[in-house]
């Protein structure tokens, strides 16, 4: 690296742990802290999509790793499943940049994806995460380390009660089904996005945004907001930011919701192996 790339590096770096240091680096640690995200000995792939939000998770474990308790080894790792030239000369321009040493791979993923009839996005999501376990093992790695941030959160929470019938959330951490001993954690969990957005113009970095080849022929033909699969969220968040301006707090009472569930005050719920309970089961006997 150049003086002057090094030096812009440095500023980069500079803000998360200064400018940004409550909005940013204090929940990112929280967050590791509080779901004891991170432990001695582990071997973490971090996941780069070469959007804003994994970027900035790269810088956050370089910084833990010069500043943090935790003995641990990180990997950044990239997939390239079908990104066009410029995206990936982007991915590659950002890494140089802020000092990332990416380990890179291959797929088609968006061609399988993009020869789907219907909606693609939850093929290719599950087809990436697959991708990214295998490699991930195939490195020694115990777990993968996703950029997905507090506003991610709060719209799954939502969605799932407007669109599937159900109240769930997204676990700051999960143990894979498919991938033996191989854990999802989310070490972003409590950042919220519009800290990202704030740090990334800040810094006057671009990253790309949604790289999909779907999405790309969507926007050129103008049928971007007519995808059920993108617009759902899209729409979701538009309805988030209408009723905070009724309630600020209301992205934290959502995320609070989960937190203080009564299992009392529930119609029916399901334990952890599946089996659905009913509250009548044991009414009776609360008298």
């Amino acid at each position: 690296m150049s003086d002057k790339s090094t030096d812009r590096c440095r500023d980069i770096e500079r803000s998360i742990i200064k400018k940004y240091r409550k909005e940013i680096w204090c929940k990112f640690t929280k967050a590791i802290n509080t779901y004891d995200l991170i432990q001695d000995g582990d071997k973490i792939a971090v996941c780069i999509s070469g959007g804003k939000d994994s970027m900035l998770l790269a810088k956050l474990f370089q910084e833990l790793a010069r500043h943090g308790k935790h003995n641990f080894e990180v990997i950044f790792l990239a997939m390239n499943p079908g990104y066009s030239d410029a995206n990936y000369q982007n991915i590659l321009r950002n890494a140089e940049l802020m000092n990332i040493p990416l380990t890179i791979f291959e797929s088609d993923i968006f061609d399988v994806t993009t020869k789907v009839g219907g909606s693609p996005c939850y093929l290719c999501a599950r087809m990436r995460r697959g991708a990214l376990y295998s490699k991930a093992q195939e490195l020694g790695c115990n777990k993968i380390a996703l950029g997905h941030h507090f506003d991610d959160v709060i719209e799954t929470i939502f969605m799932a009660m407007m669109y599937g019938g159900q109240i769930q959330t997204m676990m700051p951490k999960l143990h894979s089904t498919n991938f033996k001993g191989m854990e999802l954690i989310r070490p972003l969990y409590l950042v919220r996005e519009e800290d990202i957005v704030h740090w990334m113009n800040y810094n006057e970095l671009k990253f790309i945004r949604c790289a999909c080849k779907l999405t790309e022929q969507l926007e050129k033909e103008g049928n971007l907001h007519n995808d059920s699969s993108v617009s759902k969220r899209a729409e979701t968040k538009a309805i988030i930011r209408k009723l905070r301006e009724i309630n600020p707090y209301l992205e934290s009472n959502i995320f609070k919701s989960v937190e203080n569930v009564s299992i009392n005050a529930l119609i029916c719920y399901k334990d952890e192996n599946g089996v659905k309970h009913h509250f009548l089961e044991n009414y009776d006997s609360r008298e």
